[in-house]
């Protein structure tokens, strides 16, 4: 389990990195189909395992200048409310419904993630969008992450772009600080409400996804984003189906 923990901790943290974000769309089914981690666990593992990620990254872009700090403070402390009324729905749903609500919000992100493809690839700076509209961003995006276990990046990353005007590579880069704070107070969220993730398969695949971001982020300053975008949707996309099959044909989650 251990090999089978840090090679998949390694792509994750990869996708982290290069894309700022999806990582949790790839490790709460890694958690729980893969390392056999009940779901509850699993989501408060994942947020371990994505808030270390995106740190990490995020570290390693900000000495490029790509962060717009003042937007990912802005958007970030309102996504920490949102994620504490997320957290308490994840505490009031069965496993089933729980990966089931998964799914639609996977397809979006694919969707919205291929939908990037094309666009305009020259950096304008960071933008300055009206205060309403980040905070409600920040709101629906914290949800999402107390809701699902999830660092947000899969959302953030499209909202930053197509909402709030930020460039794709900036994007990214402020993507990863958000999900780093968002993800921290959802996961104290979890913990306070009681979820206990097995420690030692979370620290194994937390280690080995922290050196997928730095190598993630080196990969992402180098292949054209539209590869990156279109690779990414197509897997999130399978990991979808896979999810969808799984609980209305083979009975899953396991418990």
């Amino acid at each position: 389990m251990t090999a089978i923990a840090i090679l998949l901790g390694l792509a994750i943290g990869m996708v982290v990195g290069a894309v700022g974000g999806g990582g949790a769309i790839l490790a709460l089914p890694v958690l729980i189909y893969v390392l056999d981690e009940p779901v509850g666990p699993a989501s408060t593992a994942s947020l371990v395992v994505v808030s270390l990620a995106a740190a990490i990254g995020a570290g390693s872009l900000a000495r490029h200048g790509r962060v717009c700090w003042r937007l990912a403070f802005t958007f970030a402390a309102p996504a920490a409310f949102g994620s504490l009324f997320g957290t308490f729905a994840n505490r009031a749903v069965g496993a089933s419904a729980l990966v089931l609500a998964f799914v639609p919000v996977m397809l979006v992100a694919a969707l919205a993630t291929w939908r990037r493809t094309g666009e305009e690839a020259d950096d304008a700076g960071c933008p300055h969008p009206p205060l309403v509209r980040v905070v409600f961003a920040g709101v629906i995006v914290g949800l999402l992450t107390g809701f699902f276990g999830v660092g947000g990046g899969f959302v953030i990353v499209p909202v930053l772009t197509l909402w709030l005007g930020a460039g794709f590579r900036r994007a990214v880069a402020t993507s990863l600080v958000i999900i780093t704070l968002t993800g921290v107070a959802a996961l104290t969220t979890h913990l306070i409400a009681g979820s206990r993730p097995d420690l030692a398969v979370t620290a194994e695949l937390a280690c080995a996804t922290g050196i997928g971001a730095v190598l993630g982020t080196l990969v992402g300053e180098r292949l054209p984003q539209d590869v990156l975008r279109r690779g990414f949707a197509v897997l999130v996309t399978a990991v979808a189906v896979w999810l969808l099959v799984d609980v209305l044909v083979l009975g899953g989650p396991p418990h």
